[in-house]
């Protein structure tokens, strides 16, 4: 499973979701989902805005939890 951290770099970057969204254009409702980990997939260039509004690496973001099993509850599409 690919977690993402989202959550975290915004709480050290101190930033809110409605600036988060204010300066890569996707909606707040969108980064919720990548916030809270219901998103199946993401776009390179989505990874990128969002790397380069919090000023960090992919791996900042992204980690790999190999033992991990499956939410009970299916994450939701999101294609941004």
């Amino acid at each position: 499973m690919i977690r993402l951290n989202l959550d975290v770099m915004m709480a050290k970057r101190r930033i809110s979701l409605g600036e988060l969204s204010a300066r890569i254009g996707i909606t707040q409702a969108n980064l919720s989902i990548l916030k809270n980990n219901r998103a199946r997939a993401i776009r390179f260039s989505t990874l990128d805005a969002l790397c380069r509004a919090l000023d960090c690496q992919p791996a900042d973001l992204l980690e790999f939890l190999p033992d991990a099993e499956d939410e009970s509850e299916p994450p939701a599409s999101l294609d941004c």
